[in-house]
């Protein structure tokens, strides 16, 4: 099995979609890597000798961040809009749409389940007796 930065890629699978499991890699970088590292991308992962799976590795670790450095940078960038009270980073604070999407219908996937109005408590009377 072909593990590569931290993430086991799916044997059944040929190799450029089997890399798009890793965080930060598509398909079109993966063919370029693929490319890069001199491995042929339409080869399923399980084919692979442990030479080709080593350059892929090279390869991978030279062209830039993904997975965990990524995800890092990802949330460094949105903590640093939150801290400057830019308009992106009020957006992100207050879990709306950050690009221009419109809200007042849709946005749900963002802003959640609807909140209906709230049932009233019914008003307990005083004891008798």
């Amino acid at each position: 099995m072909a593990r590569i930065a931290g993430v086991d890629l799916p044997p059944q699978k040929r190799l450029w979609i089997g890399l798009t499991a890793i965080y930060g890699i598509g398909q079109a970088r993966a063919r370029h890597l693929c490319e890069r590292a001199k491995v042929d991308h339409a080869k399923k992962v399980k084919d692979l000798v442990e030479d080709e799976v080593t350059r892929l590795r090279q390869v991978i670790e030279s062209e830039g961040r993904i997975e965990g450095d990524l995800r890092k940078e990802i949330q460094l960038n949105i903590r640093r809009l939150i801290e400057i009270q830019c308009y992106r980073g009020l957006r992100h604070r207050r879990n709306l749409p950050v690009r221009g999407q419109r809200t007042h219908t849709n946005a749900r996937t963002r802003k959640g389940p609807r909140r209906g109005a709230i049932a009233q408590k019914k008003k307990v009377l005083g004891k008798k007796g």
